[in-house]
């Protein structure tokens, strides 16, 4: 089929604009018109992880479908993260709409979009977060579809039909393959590849700069006559409760029981983890005379960061600790491309810091989700480490370790870009031929 008739085929029901307002919409996106992809993205704004899977699959597009035009689907909005993808994606056009019960969509820009786009694909997240999206385009058009960087940790209703239609299933670690193989998913288009926050890119040097002068953490320059370190090195840190308190920042339809559950497991856990996270901070500071930098992931961890990291340490160390407060993605890649190490209980933040050059651990809790899985699956395991197993003085000396041998550390982060780039330029090579068919 051609991308002219797949066009003509579009919106069998659409319920809420006229059919000369959709022919209208159709002839302008046939005319001499580029590729487009429709990118469904943007699940919550109150994680810079979640934020990050957006800039990190448009990077992709960009860098190997570059002739594709992409309109970016947003799940959810959020005026400062929305700002921040303007800014970075000016050609990207921002659309939003809902999807009814009936899997009808409320928005004529979308609906544009979707007479317009040859393919959907569904960004990196922790689940299909948009199952209805998907259905929504399988109802209303005949063109293909597909999953790229998403964790598949359990089926739900519905879900494994829609995922038997699409054109490709790429889950963000292997884990979620097993899942789909229960379900008898499988093929050539079926496979791994990372989360998109692997290939984001975007900075913001000018806000880093001005917080890190303001802060007095000096970034890594070159090393003086005779070897001598002119320069004070810093690390960042990452807190993270067992679970999520999500109903005191989102609206969620929780039960009593489950959040009885949640405050009872945070309660139990938050120190004896976040105690291991002390102690690295120790060694570093104590070792290397240099600075801490608390930060977060997740705008719930800005009032724990006190509690849990900077007031039960020693007095010795308390003055080479700062922290910063919530921020956007492009400021925390811009500042931990400056640090040395990053240190993190959240899964994101050590992604955003190697695909910015950065040695990064990930500390890994056992109610977090497969995705973790995905550091093994690229040869990260020496800088994994589950909490539960491990002590915080092993954490530490692996710190030590990558600060004292650091050329070894940045060819290993150098090598896992290589890896997912080469996957990223496999995988879109599927993307690209569905488009044409």
């Amino acid at each position: 089929m051609t991308r002219n008739t797949s066009r003509r085929n579009f919106l069998k029901n659409t319920g809420l604009a006229s059919l000369g307002l959709l022919m209208t919409q159709v002839r302008a996106a046939t005319a001499g018109a580029s590729p487009a992809i429709l990118l469904i993205s943007g699940w919550q704004d109150m994680n810079i992880g979640d934020i990050a899977h957006t800039p990190g699959l448009l990077h992709v597009f960009a860098t190997f479908l570059p002739k594709a035009k992409v309109i970016l689907w947003k799940r959810r909005k959020g005026d400062e993260a929305d700002a921040m993808l303007r800014h970075h994606f000016p050609n990207v056009p921002l659309i939003y709409g809902n999807v009814d019960d009936e899997r009808n969509v409320d928005s004529e820009a979308v609906r544009g979009a979707m007479a317009e786009a040859d393919i959907l694909v569904h960004g990196s997240g922790p689940a299909v977060v948009g199952q209805r999206h998907l259905e929504a385009w399988m109802k209303h058009t005949d063109k293909p579809f597909g999953i790229f960087g998403t964790t598949i940790e359990k089926m739900k209703d519905g879900l494994p039909e829609v995922l038997r239609k699409a054109a490709f299933v790429y889950t963000r670690e292997t884990d979620s393959l097993e899942v789909l193989k229960e379900h008898s998913i499988r093929g050539e288009n079926v496979g791994f590849a990372p989360d998109a926050t692997f290939f984001m890119d975007i900075t913001d040097d000018q806000k880093a700069r001005k917080f890190l002068a303001e802060k007095e953490l000096a970034t890594r320059v070159s090393l003086g006559e005779k070897n001598k370190v002119h320069q004070q090195l810093f690390i960042c840190v990452i807190p993270r409760l067992r679970y999520s308190p999500s109903y005191k920042f989102k609206d969620v339809d929780w039960s009593q029981e489950r959040i009885d559950k949640v405050e009872r497991v945070n309660a139990a856990t938050k120190e004896e983890d976040h105690a291991k996270l002390r102690e690295v901070m120790i060694t570093w500071v104590r070792e290397t005379g240099q600075k801490v930098l608390v930060c977060p992931e997740m705008t719930y961890q800005v009032p724990l960061m006190d509690e849990l990291l900077i007031d039960p340490l020693p007095d010795d160390v308390k003055p080479h600790v700062v922290k910063r407060g919530y921020w956007m993605p492009d400021e925390a890649a811009s500042v931990y491309a400056r640090a040395r190490a990053v240190v993190s209980f959240e899964c994101h933040s050590p992604i955003m810091a190697i695909a910015a050059g950065t040695p990064s651990f990930y500390l890994r809790q056992p109610t977090d989700t497969i995705k973790g899985q995905m550091y093994y699956d690229l040869g990260l395991d020496d800088w994994v480490f589950e909490i539960d197993d491990t002590p915080g003085q092993r954490i530490a000396d692996t710190l030590m370790h990558v600060h004292e041998h650091y050329d070894q550390a940045q060819a290993k982060v150098a090598q896992t870009n290589t890896r997912t780039r080469d996957i990223y330029r496999q995988t879109t090579g599927v993307v690209k031929r569905k488009m044409r068919s």
